[in-house]
This record gives structure tokens, sequence and C-alpha cells, in this order.
């Protein structure tokens, strides 16, 4: 009983030092890397150096592979900057060989375990366990990702968005970008801050493409949702980006007969027909209508303030200019404006003032009344 009972310790203590103890084989080689066991994403490759201790008397000649690695999954072994097939140690002396081992793209999460296996010349073998755990579930295609793919704008401003495309293949990809903008609008893609149409990346690498959007002129105010796509023949992906256009302000004040200047007779009213027209996309409100005269000079509105006005609509405004009754004759400038809190627009008018004829008849009969005066005075007085 008692000598099962040693049998049975001196296992377990066997097993103990075989599991936590490095890996040796012959009694003379020692494999050593301090990490590992690592944590990688798809597609990584991961790079171990190992230490090859010989504590023979005699030179090693050693050769190298990985048993159990996963299917799919290529690895390299290197030395001195060279891939190597066999690596000899002087006795009592060691190498560093570097193991390089490619994780695939497609790839499911989880740990992976393999070995790396040395062999001397006598046939003698030793492992070193490695492990390997995926953090997350790996793909073999293409990735296009947004992080703020809604953008809010005037229906004149250009909206930006920044997206990254992945090449999460084995193969270069040339990719050809298109988006399905809405009638009348401009889009372009940019790549390191020039323009383009396609983007090559290289496996496993990324771009950065900026997006950037120019809603059209006549745009309504609304959500637009625009679908990008990146393609190549095997592969390809597709993100969506929303463009919120809240509307353009604008404004337009003219005439309705289009012409921008006219007579006036000093002291006579003249009626102007004002058109304000809403040339923006959304509703104009609390229209007001002002204007700049010479001194002394009236104008008078039929309506001052335009209640609401949609979008395309046009409205005529009277407005009645009258300048006082000794004004020069001459040219003068009145500048009227439409305006709201977001929209504004002036139109300069031009007045040929004119003199009344009323005036003008007073002014003959004063001169008149003059020469009758002084024709007077000289057939009295001239003999004398």
């Amino acid at each position: 009983m008692l000598r099962k009972t040693f049998i049975s310790t001196l296992i377990l203590l066997l097993s103990f030092f075989t599991f936590f103890m490095p890996t040796t084989f012959a009694q003379s080689l020692t494999l050593y890397t301090p990490y590992s066991g690592l944590s990688v994403t798809p597609g990584e490759n991961i790079t171990y150096d190992v230490d090859i201790i010989n504590d023979h008397s005699s030179v090693e000649h050693v050769t190298f592979a990985l048993e159990k690695l996963p299917k799919e999954w290529e690895y390299s072994i290197r030395a001195g900057g060279y891939s190597i097939d066999q690596l000899s140690i002087l006795p009592n002396s060691e190498e560093t060989i570097k193991v390089e081992v490619t994780v695939p793209l497609e790839v499911k999460k989880g740990a992976y375990s393999f070995s790396l296996v040395a062999t001397n010349e006598r046939g003698e073998k030793g492992t070193l366990p490695i492990l390997v755990n995926v953090s997350e579930e790996g793909t073999f295609q293409t990735e296009f990702v947004i992080e703020q793919p809604n953008m809010q704008g005037h229906a004149d401003s250009t909206l930006t968005y920044s997206a990254e495309l992945k090449n999460q293949t084995a193969d270069e990809q040339h990719y050809s970008l298109a988006g399905q903008f809405p009638e009348g609008w401009e889009g372009i893609f940019k790549v390191d801050g020039n323009s383009v149409t396609s983007v090559t990346i290289e496996p496993n690498e990324s771009k950065n493409i900026t997006i950037e959007m120019t809603p059209a002129e006549n745009v309504k105010a609304d959500l637009y949702t625009i679908p990008i796509v990146a393609s190549t023949g095997s592969t390809s992906a597709e993100i969506e980006v929303e463009a919120d256009i809240i509307g353009k302000y604008d404004v337009e004040l003219t005439t309705t007969d289009g012409k921008m200047s006219s007579d006036l007779t000093a002291g006579r009213k003249k009626t102007i027909k004002l058109l304000v027209k809403n040339t923006g996309s959304v509703v104009l409100t609390d229209i007001k209508l002002d204007a700049q005269t010479p001194p002394d000079w009236d104008v008078e509105f039929d309506k001052q303030t335009i209640n609401s006005l949609e979008a395309g609509e046009e409205f005529v405004v009277e407005a009645k200019v009258e300048a006082p009754k000794d004004t020069i004759a001459g040219d003068y400038v009145v500048n009227f404006s439409a305006k709201t809190s977001e929209a504004s627009s002036e139109a300069t008018f031009r007045m040929s003032v004119k003199t009344s004829t009323l005036w003008g008849f007073i002014s003959v009969g004063i001169i008149v009344l003059v020469i009758a005066g002084i024709y007077f005075v000289f057939k009295k007085y001239g003999r004398r």
C-alpha cells in the first residue's frame, strides 16, 4: 500500500515539474520565450523571440517546426535576418530565433494552442507550447464604417463626412467609390486631401475616406439618406449617410417691371410697385419693408410687413414716394429693403426729380410782372 502511494506521489511531482518548468530535451537544450500567450485580432502578425540555450558540451544542430498550427495560419522562422531550416549552437551558448505567425482574416473568436518543436541530430524532440487568443470574430471581406453618419446644414452649405475603408481580404483591392446622390447634388471623395474616384488598399490595411456633398440649389428642407458604395470585382461594402437639410433662407427685392428708375415731380407722389420674392427653400416670416431717402422725403407702403411668404412665392407691395415741393431738379437715390431675421435684400432706385409745372407758371408770371414794372417805370419817368 505504501509503495503504491509513493509511486502515485512521484508521478504527480513529475507531472508538476513537467508542466511548470521550461521545456527541455536531452537535458541539453532549453526553449524559452517570455510571451508565450498573446491576445490578437484577425489578420494580425505575431512575432516571438525564442531563445535556444545549449547546455551540452558539444555543438547542437537543431531544426524547427510548428505543430498543431490551425489551418490557414502561416508561419516563418528566421535568424540573423534569414529564413532558416537549421540552427547550429555552440556548447554552453545560446541563439535567438524569430518565429512569425500570421493569423488569417477569416477566423473564429477563441483560444488556439500549438507548439514550437525543435529536433536535434539524434532525433530527440522538445516543444514550447504557445497560446494565441483571438479577441474578435474575423471576416474575409471589406469593412466600410463611419462614426458620424448624420450631418445637418443649410441648403447652400457643404456637408463633410469621414469614413474608414478597410481591406480585410488577403489580396490588394482597387475600390471604386460611388454615391447615389439626389438629382442636382454634387458629391466628391477625397483621400489624403486629393479628390478621387477610386482607391487602392493593401491586405489588412485601411484608408480614411472624406465624403463632401453639396445639395442642389433648389433643395427642399428634408432628411435625405444617401448610400455610399466601395466595390471591386470580388468584394464590396456600403454605408449610408444622412443629410438633414434645414433649408435655405433667401429673399429678393426688385420691381414688377424690372426697372430701377423713374421720374418724380417735386411735391407730388410717385407709386412704385415693388416685388418681394422668396428665393429660398423654406418659408419666410415677418418680412419688413423699409426705405432710405434723401432728407425730408416721404415713403408710404401699402403693406409694410409681409407676415408669411412660402418658398418660390412673390408678393407685390406699393410704395408711394414724395419729394418736397422745394426739391431742386436732379437725380436722387432711394434705397428700398426687405428684411427678415434670416435674410435680407436691397434695391437701389434712382429718382429723377422735376419741378412742378405750377411753379413754372408762377415763375413765368413773376418774370412777366417784373418786365411790365420796368416798362412802366421807364415809360413814366424816362423823359424826365
